[in-house]
């Protein structure tokens, strides 16, 4: 709305500054006008109780140009979005990524073991799958205390999450194992959990790329 306002007002300016050359011989005043977030000043002038500037001046301190179209002055302001300056997602630290890559790395480990245990139809034991849970257990430990700002803090909870579901994951075949019941080889195909899982990594390893965190959802 500011920014409108500021717009309409240098329509009107424009407008009254057509003027100003029939008014050259006006006696000037000690009057300036300037445009707030710019930087400089123009002179004014005073006659009949009305003041006026000189519309070439108007355009250079409001960062704008002039063109000639016929017998039409017209005034072109800047886009809109000129002075808006684009926010960067907040970085992660060195000491977090360097802990959530290894991280990545064990569970990627894990999962990989699992899925090809599972098309071997070798049993999933727990002793097996404990060495897994327990080094990603471990790292993730490491990745709290690594974490030191809110972007950090924020990512621990995403690589909380994708420890916590690979973990029911792991335990819901050490289960079947343990009952005797047959799983078949293809158990893990289309499978949801597994599916979020392999997302969520996805997102956490472009994250790792950035260096920035971004939630796309894909960890919730």
């Amino acid at each position: 709305m500011q920014q409108k306002r500021f717009f309409t007002g240098l329509t009107c300016l424009l407008f009254l500054g057509l003027s100003i050359f029939a008014l050259a011989h006006a006696a000037q005043q000690n009057r300036t006008f300037a445009v707030e977030g710019h930087s400089g000043e123009i002179p004014v002038a005073e006659m009949g109780g009305r003041f006026y500037v000189e519309i070439e001046a108007l355009a250079r301190l409001a960062n704008s140009s002039l063109s000639f179209r016929g017998n039409q002055i017209v005034l072109m302001l800047p886009p809109s979005n000129a002075n808006v300056s684009t926010t960067a997602p907040p970085e992660l630290t060195k000491e977090f990524l360097r802990a959530g890559i290894e991280q990545m790395s064990v569970i990627r480990e894990w999962r990989s073991t699992l899925i090809s245990a599972v098309q071997r139809g070798f049993p999933i034991t727990d002793d097996w799958m404990t060495s897994f849970r327990d080094r990603a257990q471990h790292n993730l430990r490491l990745v709290s205390l690594a974490a030191s700002t809110e972007s950090d803090k924020k990512a621990f909870r995403l690589l909380t999450n994708e420890f916590n579901n690979m973990k029911q994951l792991s335990d819901r075949f050490v289960d079947v194992n343990k009952s005797r019941t047959y799983t078949r080889t293809d158990a893990l195909e289309n499978d949801p959990l597994d599916r979020r899982i392999l997302n969520c990594a996805h997102s956490l390893a472009a994250m790792a790329a950035r260096g920035q965190f971004v939630d796309d959802g894909s960890c919730q």
